[in-house]
């Protein structure tokens, strides 16, 4: 049996559908409107309060460590597994997991990389802490709600590069982090294929939508007041504009072989990405 925790998010959901034959029970302070497929167990837990994760953990073999869904709880949950016979965590941090934490922004949204990356490697048990790099949804949320609006995209450095990373890829590797043995001991950093830019991601989408999307690059405190009027929290955006500042002349997290070495075959692109969420971005004009 292997525990999810973090399972109604995203990456969560494909996970557990993905393990579906192989036993999945996934925790969740809701589990009556939790919606996930009938062979599915669904077990009520708060992942940062442990001892309410007792049922969930007993009888499991493996855990899914969610970075935002045990927060600062992330050592005691790992304690209680262990306790309990779990013989394997895999824990999702990110590439950025050693950078000082005011230099992360998703801490600022309750991810706790270090946390669950720390608390894996030091669990005593099998670990595997996968440290992906910015996921390729990102776009999506940056810039979905202009996309659908029109075909104009103003947001900050028109030529900052990441290697975003599909979603699908990192449930495949996660898939093969808690089934197999390959990746045991390990911390793997994860990226997409290829480095982009943020002008040409936004290409890549329009060709993709078959619209003439338009790259316009704002000055960062334009986009930061922004940000902010979209309810996003000032120390996540201070931070944001931060990384994007600092690697203004050079990609962030270079493209890793990584996943093509654990699963096979070549990591899924950017264009692949924005077919397979074309709908997201709204119809063609």
């Amino acid at each position: 049996m292997i525990v999810l925790t973090g399972a109604t998010g995203l990456v969560g959901r494909l996970l557990a559908t993905e393990l579906e034959d192989h036993g999945v029970r996934v925790v969740t302070r809701t589990p009556h409107n939790a919606g996930f497929p009938a062979g599915v167990e669904v077990v009520e837990g708060d992942p940062q309060q442990p001892a309410t994760l007792e049922n969930a953990l007993r009888g499991a073999d493996a855990l899914f460590l969610h970075s935002r869904a045990v927060g600062d709880a992330a050592y005691d949950v790992v304690a209680l597994a262990r306790e309990l016979g779990v013989r394997r965590v895999v824990a999702l941090a990110a590439a950025n997991v050693d950078d000082r934490p005011d230099a992360q922004p998703s801490r600022f949204r309750g991810d706790r990389n270090k946390e669950v990356d720390d608390a894996a490697a030091a669990s005593g048990l099998e670990w595997v802490s996968l440290r992906p790099s910015s996921f390729a949804l990102n776009a999506l949320t940056a810039w979905g709600g202009q996309i659908r609006a029109g075909d104009d995209v103003r947001y900050v450095y028109a030529g900052f590069e990441e290697s975003p990373l599909h979603e699908r890829d990192l449930v495949d590797v996660l898939s093969q982090a808690l089934l197999g043995d390959e990746l045991l001991g390990r911390r793997v950093d994860l990226t997409g294929p290829e480095s982009l830019s943020h002008g040409e991601m936004v290409r890549q989408i329009g060709v993709v939508l078959g619209r003439p999307l338009r790259f316009q690059e704002i000055p960062a405190p334009d986009a930061a007041k922004g940000m902010l009027a979209n309810g996003l929290p000032e120390p996540f955006v201070t931070a944001m504009m931060a990384r994007y500042a600092a690697h203004a002349a050079r990609p962030q997290f270079p493209p890793t072989p990584e996943v093509e070495k654990i699963l096979g075959r070549p990591a899924r692109t950017f264009a692949e990405w924005a077919a397979d969420h074309a709908t997201d971005f709204g119809a063609p004009r």
